[in-house]
Formats: structure tokens, C-alpha cells, sequence
């Protein structure tokens, strides 16, 4: 049985980072009631768009009921406090003043349920100057310094090509639920608010840059592909495309030495440390090339993890894929679609032996569960639901 079966979340996210938290509550049992405007989540039109709507927005919504609302009107407002009443999460990603303008503020629902445990995701922080201010995945990586780090050392600052900022952030507010949820359970508290942001998880994403200031006064900088501290540690080009090797001590280096039949490179006083290896990146490279170079990515990844070294094929998308390491661990599975067909989507990376999780159903189409959740759950009759529609509420 899946360990959240019977814990109701209404999500009225949107993007990325927060529907990405209900998609994994989803995954563990929750009972997800994704909520959108008329209009729908932007996510389901950007580009690229494929089955009916966008890679963003399918990424991240399998497993939920769909049902929208105006929550501009009251009587949205409304049916929405009603639906947080049978509640044990809510999650919305409005600006501070917005969601005061909606009524979706905790102030709000905390009185409307007061087990209730409210995630807020925003861009800069639930406080500071900034609070309120709009920012995306690759505004954050710029302000929290993720940009600065990332590009060749004389190249500009560049942003990457992975929405790493949102799915971070997305996981972040999943364990801040989690947690609360068990805080509620131990009685240590009854709902409380749950406050993440995409620049906070950016800047504690810095890590050891980050203490490199704070603890070493050094302000770091952008070494592109290759460590200028560690060697080989960076990218290396084979006979048909590149290896990603990383031997950062003495030890690892004689492994990779002997792996590629390279033993002579030891006696080069040259590579002699690691700090002369990374004094002297640009010959280590051609001298490891000449010798990478004369066979396969495939034939130096198996000889040289077959030694301990640790290295990777540099992969694209479509091979990571297809790739039997990436299927055995079920990181591409299959869900039904509710007109019969089938969709292929991410798994989950987190792994529990006794209580797994379950990807649901392919994201929903827009809107459509709103009669079904209004009347099972609010005892709504299809007069007023037709009332609602022809209004503009639902």
C-alpha cells in the first residue's frame, strides 16, 4: 500500500517546483486535486508541446485530479476554502500579495483548517525586499550565483540547461511536507506553513562555493569543464565521442595508468602529483587523448571502471534513455492514459523497499475532474455546476 493513500492535497501550483512536489505526493498515494484557472496552467502551452500539452507541464502533473477554478471570484474563493476544509496539504506558488488577494494566504486557510499544512513556493523567500518579486528557474540561477559558476573560465556566465532550480525546489518542498506532516502526526504541532524558494535551494545547492567564502575568504570562479585543483578530473575525447574522467588522488591516477596501458605517463615528472597534473591540464589532456583516441567510448568506459577509476560516457538524452542501467532502475516507466493509451514519463529516484512508489495515471487534461470532485466531495448538484460554468467560476 502506498504510504500517503488517504492524505487529500489540493495543489494550486503552477510551472514547475510546486506541481513537481505534488507529483511526487502523488506518486507516494496522495490523493492530489491539482487546481487550475479556466484559462489552465501557462505550463501547458510552452513550448515544446506534444500529446495535447507542453514537456513542462507533463512532466510534472502525472497522478492528479484536475479541476479549475476562478479564484478571482468569490464564489471560487469560496468552493476552494470548502475543498481545503477535507484537506491535509496545500500548495500554491503565488506571489505574497497576490495570494493575499486571493484569499489562498495561510492566514486564511490556516483559519479555514487549522490541521492544514500550507507550502508556499516562491522565487526569493517568503521575506526580504525581494518577496515579491516574480522569478523563474533561470532568474534564480542568476541571482543566487549558480550563472556566475557555470561556463569556461573566459566565457560568460551561462545558465544550465536543466531545470535543476524547480526540481530541486519541487523535492525540497516535498520533504518540508513530509516533515510537517509528521510533526502533525507525533503532536508536535497541529498544520503549520512550509516556506521554500527557488533562490534558497539555489544558494544551498553552492555548497562547499559558497564556504570557499564564507569560511575561506576566496570568492569562486568558473572553471568550466575541467577542476583546476584536481587532474584528470573533466571531459576526455575517445575515438567516437567523449568520457567523463574523475582521479583525484595519486592512487586513483596509477589505476587509470595501468587501465589504459598509459604506465609510462607515471614517469612523466610533469604528472608526477596532483598539483603538478593540474599545473600542467593542457599536455595531461593531449597526452591522455593520444592514447583514448586510438579505440571506442564503450571499450576505455569498461576498462577503466573495471579498475575502481570512476568514469561515465559523456551521454545525450536519447541514449541515457534507452540505457539498461537507467531501465533497471525504472527511471522510464509507462502510464495508463484515462483514453486507453499509454504515456512514457520519469520515474521516481527515490526507492522505498516496503511501500513503493506508483506513478498514476498521465497528467490530466484540463478541468477535466471538476464535476466529479465538487459533487462527491461538496455534495455540489450539476445545476449549480452548470451555474458555475456558464459564469466563468469553473
Amino acid at each position: 500500500m502506498p504510504v500517503l493513500e488517504g492524505i487529500r492535497v489540493i495543489d494550486a501550483s503552477r510551472i514547475l517546483a510546486g506541481p513537481h512536489c505534488g507529483q511526487i505526493l502523488a506518486d507516494n498515494g496522495a490523493e492530489v486535486i491539482k487546481v487550475e484557472t479556466p484559462d489552465g496552467d501557462q505550463n501547458r502551452i510552452w513550448p515544446p508541446v506534444a500529446e495535447g500539452a507542453g514537456m513542462n507541464f507533463l512532466s510534472v502533473n502525472r497522478g492528479k485530479k484536475d479541476i479549475t477554478l476562478n479564484l478571482k471570484d468569490p464564489r471560487g474563493q469560496a468552493i476552494l476554502h470548502r475543498l481545503v476544509a477535507t484537506a491535509d496539504i496545500f500548495v500554491q506558488n503565488f506571489l505574497p500579495s497576490v495570494a493575499g488577494r486571493l484569499r489562498v494566504d495561510f492566514e486564511t486557510l490556516n483559519a479555514v483548517n487549522p490541521d492544514l499544512i500550507y507550502v508556499s513556493v516562491s522565487g526569493y523567500g517568503s521575506k526580504g525586499p525581494l518577496r515579491d518579486y516574480p522569478c523563474f528557474g533561470a532568474t534564480s540561477a542568476a541571482f543566487s550565483g549558480v550563472m556566475d559558476l557555470t561556463g569556461e573560465p573566459d566565457g560568460p556566465p551561462q545558465n544550465p540547461n536543466v531545470p535543476f532550480s524547480d526540481m530541486s525546489t519541487g523535492i525540497a518542498a516535498y520533504a518540508g511536507a513530509m516533515t510537517a506532516l509528521i510533526a502533525r502526526m507525533l503532536g508536535k504541532a497541529r498544520g503549520q506553513r512550509v516556506d521554500v524558494s527557488l533562490v534558497e535551494t539555489n544558494v544551498a545547492l553552492l555548497g562547499p562555493n559558497a564556504l570557499n567564502w564564507l569560511v575561506a575568504g576566496r570568492v569562486p570562479h568558473r572553471q568550466g569543464a575541467y577542476n583546476e585543483r584536481l587532474a584528470p578530473y573533466g571531459p576526455y575525447q575517445c575515438q567516437d565521442g567523449g568520457i567523463m574522467i574523475s582521479a583525484p588522488n595519486d592512487s586513483v591516477w596509477h589505476k587509470l595508468c595501468v587501465a589504459i596501458g598509459a604506465e609510462a605517463l607515471e614517469q612523466d615528472p610533469r604528472f608526477a602529483t596532483t598539483e603538478k597534473r593540474a599545473a600542467n591540464g593542457v599536455a595531461l589532456r593531449e597526452a591522455l587523448e593520444a592514447v583514448l583516441q586510438t579505440a571506442p567510448v564503450a571499450h576505455w568506459f569498461r576498462r577503466i571502471a573495471d579498475a575502481t577509476v570512476a568514469c561515465a560516457p559523456i551521454n545525450p538524452v536519447d541514449r541515457v534513455l534507452s540505457d539498461e542501467q537507467v531501465l533497471a532502475n525504472d527511471m522510464v516507466v509507462t502510464v495508463p492514459r484515462r483514453d486507453g493509451g499509454t504515456m512514457r514519463l520519469l520515474g521516481s529516484p527515490i526507492k522505498l523497499s516496503e511501500t513503493p512508489a506508483r506513478p498514476g495515471w498521465a497528467p490530466p487534461r484540463l478541468g477535466e475532474d471538476t464535476d466529479v470532485v465538487l459533487q462527491e466531495l461538496l455534495g455540489m448538484q450539476p445545476a449549480e455546476l452548470a451555474t458555475l460554468r456558464s459564469d466563468g467560476v469553473i
